[in-house]
């Protein structure tokens, strides 16, 4: 048996979504999104993560059908991945679709600060091709994401990773210090000695996680607009796959077409369905196929408009363009506003 072989390293680093506007994040091999995945069905899998971080991991292949002890879920199929430590995951790629692949370990911070990417499995007898035939192939991976809370947290987070792996550098960590147990049983015995679980009133911070930028593939309007432009030809059909990499709703609109909504989950629908506005909830992928006929510069972004800021202001956020590579003298050319 031969593998198809990638290493995926957790990194802590500073992303930049738009110009002056950075913030510190969890991110595999350093860049956000992770890096895609593109495999045939029925490839045997090996990806090697590495853990270059203070804080604990591991990798959820959402979608993917996988082995049990391979869905990096922590405490249910494998120990979390700790600081410098390596887990080497095996797995076959089915079925063929959309995917993607998270962090599942503290996921509401980590996998919303960063740690997600997508996984595409083709095959060769690809339904929607047969059905829409094309040739050009997007992704965009939706984000949200909360650079306060994640500064906050992340900072919070860091210095009680230093104490923990300090204490268990000195064999001294204990489940009461981590919170750990081997079953429930243990767990109501800890509370009924006396150990007060974190989520407990006084112990825990009440946290709102309040998105202040929106993303594509990283990047914020205005920057998406040269990094996550979409071309077409008249004429022409192109694919393009919805991931919703983070932790809030987004519904994508497009302007001057309806499309065909041909894959939801990765897996393709019977009938597709003629839409022009579509829901991407967390965890969701959807696929897209746009038929090229109606020639100009036309603007896909989440029709939740609070999502189309940055910081409050608009325009901003999840916002794109679909641009025809074949117009020729157009009457008007877009530009660039960002305080409306």
């Amino acid at each position: 048996m031969s593998y198809r072989e990638f290493r995926l390293d957790f990194v802590l680093t500073e992303h930049e979504l738009l110009p002056g506007v950075r913030f510190p994040c969890f991110a595999f091999n350093g860049q956000v999104p992770g890096p895609m995945f593109r495999v045939q069905e029925n490839d045997w899998i090996k990806v090697v993560a590495r853990n270059r971080t203070p804080e604990m991991h591991t990798i959820h292949w959402h979608g993917v059908d996988v082995i049990y002890t391979m869905d990096g879920v922590p405490m249910v199929t494998q120990d979390p991945i700790h600081p410098e430590e390596t887990f080497v995951y095996r797995f076959q790629a089915r079925p063929h679709g959309t995917r993607l692949y998270h962090c599942h370990w503290g996921t509401p911070l980590h996998m919303m600060s960063a740690l997600h990417g997508a996984f595409i499995i083709d095959t060769p007898d690809d339904p929607v091709r047969a059905m829409f035939p094309y040739q050009r192939d997007y992704v965009l991976v939706l984000e949200a994401f909360d650079v306060n809370f994640t500064r906050r947290h992340m900072e919070e987070l860091l210095g009680g990773m230093k104490r923990v792996n300090k204490l268990m550098a000195l064999r001294r960590l204990s489940p009461l210090t981590h919170a750990f147990f081997p079953n429930y049983q243990a767990f109501l015995q800890a509370i009924e000695a006396g150990w007060r679980p974190p989520y407990t009133r006084g112990n825990a911070e009440v946290t709102d996680i309040k998105p202040t930028f929106f993303a594509i593939n990283g990047k914020s309007y205005p920057a998406t607009v040269t990094t996550e432009h979409l071309y077409i030809r008249r004429g022409e059909n192109i694919r393009v796959r919805l991931i919703n990499g983070g932790v809030f709703d987004h519904h994508m609109h497009l302007h001057g077409h309806q499309f065909w909504k041909v894959a939801e989950d990765g897996n393709p629908l019977p009938q597709p369905l003629r839409l022009n506005t579509v829901p991407v909830t967390p965890g969701k992928t959807v696929d897209l196929i746009v038929h090229g006929n109606n020639p100009g510069f036309w603007d896909f972004h989440d029709h939740k408009e609070l999502n189309t800021r940055n910081n409050g202001i608009y325009p901003g956020g999840m916002i794109t363009m679909l641009e025809y590579e074949d117009l020729e003298n157009p009457p008007y050319v877009p530009s660039i506003s960002v305080n409306q």
